[in-house]
Parts: C-alpha cells; structure tokens; sequence
C-alpha cells in the first residue's frame, strides 16, 4: 500500500524511497542515455556466448550422434538469463555492460540485487521489449528516477555508480 511520503507500509512497517532525485540529482544523471550503452555492450557479450554454446554443442552432436542438438535452442535463455542473473544479481548489482557505463540496479528502498530478482528483472525486459519497443524508453523520459516499465512492475531503480 502506497503512503504519502512516497514509501510503501509493510507488515514491517514503512519503508521509503531510498534515492531522491531532488536531493541526490547525481545519481540519476545521464542513466537513461547510459542504459542504452550498456544494454548494447551486454547483448553482444550474450550473444558470443550463445554462439561459444552453439559450437560447442555442434560439436557435442557429432560426439552424441545428434542428441546434443536438442539443446540448442536452450542456449540464447541459458546465457542470457545465467549472465544476467550471475552479473546484475551479483555483489555489484550490475552487469558488465552496466559497470562499464558506470550504472547499478537497486531495489527502490535500496537493497543491493539478488538472483532471482535479477532473473525476473531480465524475463520482463524481453517481454516488455519486445512488445512495447521502442516505447518501452519512452517511460524513462517522463518520470524523475528515469525508470522504465519493467522496472516499475518490480521495484527497482538505476543509479549511477557512486
């Protein structure tokens, strides 16, 4: 349930915003445009790492007299949910791409990432994407903490790295 001071009440009691764009205008400045640079940085390492799959259950498809081949098609989720999970779920709450452009993912009241919530942050990218492109950035340009939709359905944030 929403409060008045922007926080949300929990069984635990209140718990409010973490990052304040009026008074920490530096964490939010630029991410938008920051966002996209990492995200392009990010499906470039997913998709060598679903091509280094590919070969090598090429390869194990000879070896298995084609059996291997069934999996292929689990490569691309495998890799891009394993390295999301791994990375933005990780202890720097970021994934490579995001430590390059000097981002990190937060949940609103301000917890560090964890891997399911990274996993679910990603599942609904995709689905948000491929549904709402390029849309879905639109979002970010009309509310202050720059949030696009996905992140809106699950609470989290992205700062810039302090």
């Amino acid at each position: 349930m929403t409060h008045a001071d922007g926080g949300f009440a929990t069984g635990e009691g209140l718990r409010p915003h973490a990052y304040f764009p009026d008074t920490q205008p530096e964490l939010f400045d630029g991410v938008l445009g920051r966002r996209v640079v990492a995200f392009l940085i990010d499906a470039a390492i997913i998709l060598a790492m679903t091509f280094a799959g590919w070969l090598l259950l090429g390869v194990l498809g000879l070896l298995t007299f084609g059996l291997a081949w069934l999996l292929i098609g689990l490569v691309f989720p495998v890799a891009a949910l394993g390295y999301t999970g791994l990375t933005l779920g990780g202890p720097r709450s970021a994934t490579i791409g995001m430590r390059i452009a000097g981002l990190q993912m937060r949940t609103w009241y301000g917890a560090p990432m964890y891997f399911v919530l990274a996993v679910v942050h990603a599942v609904l990218f995709w689905v948000s994407i491929s549904i709402l492109t390029p849309f879905i950035l639109l979002v970010g340009l009309f509310n202050e903490r720059s949030r696009l939709l996905h992140d809106f359905l699950i609470g989290t944030v992205v700062i810039n790295r302090r």
